[in-house]
């Protein structure tokens, strides 16, 4: 229900001329969040390329410190899902909501809102795609499990297939 309260709230403030679109909060998340998502496919190639478990840790290390990075002139970025495995990656309050519309499938392409005064959200969703089903499908190596457990004790993460929602990269800003 709050999800779509900040639709309306987005879509008032586009009707009653406000000085920015949700076009253009939309334009500025997507290009904020692409090299997030750039350098951390990256990372998780590089990782592949010495198995799924050292790709565990380049998910683990890498993704907090490419969005520290890249956190600048009150720049704040992410990755959560509905379903977590790293309790550090639990949503924002503003993108909880959102993670509940996509899970549910009443959303699916990016969203853009505005999240208080002078200040954006954007998201897009992760699905997921075969590399993702070594570490996040059903049958994982014994190896992978291993790990994964010692990591992450309360993982909620396993089970998915190939093209479910798996969670959103999210980013905040403030209104350029």
């Amino acid at each position: 229900m709050k999800t779509h309260l900040m639709t309306v709230v987005a879509v008032t403030c586009v009707l009653a001329g406000c000085t920015q679109s949700t076009a253009e909060p939309e334009a500025q998340g997507a290009a904020l969040l692409a090299p997030f998502k750039q350098d951390l496919k990256s990372a998780l190639v590089k990782g592949m390329e010495s198995g799924p478990v050292a790709a565990i840790g380049a998910c683990r290390t890498e993704a907090p410190m490419i969005a520290g990075r890249l956190a600048v002139d009150g720049v704040v970025m992410g990755r959560s899902s509905h379903k977590l495995r790293n309790p550090e990656n639990v949503a924002p309050e503003w993108v909880a909501p959102l993670l509940v519309d996509y899970a549910a499938a009443r959303l699916a392409g990016p969203v853009a809102i505005e999240t208080t005064k002078g200040r954006f959200g954007y998201v897009e969703p992760i699905m997921i795609q075969p590399m993702c089903l070594n570490c996040h499908g059903s049958a994982l190596h014994p190896d992978v499990e291993a790990r994964i457990d010692e990591l992450y004790p309360v993982d909620d993460a396993k089970g998915f297939s190939e093209g479910d929602f798996r969670g959103v990269f999210w980013v905040e800003f403030p209104q350029s």
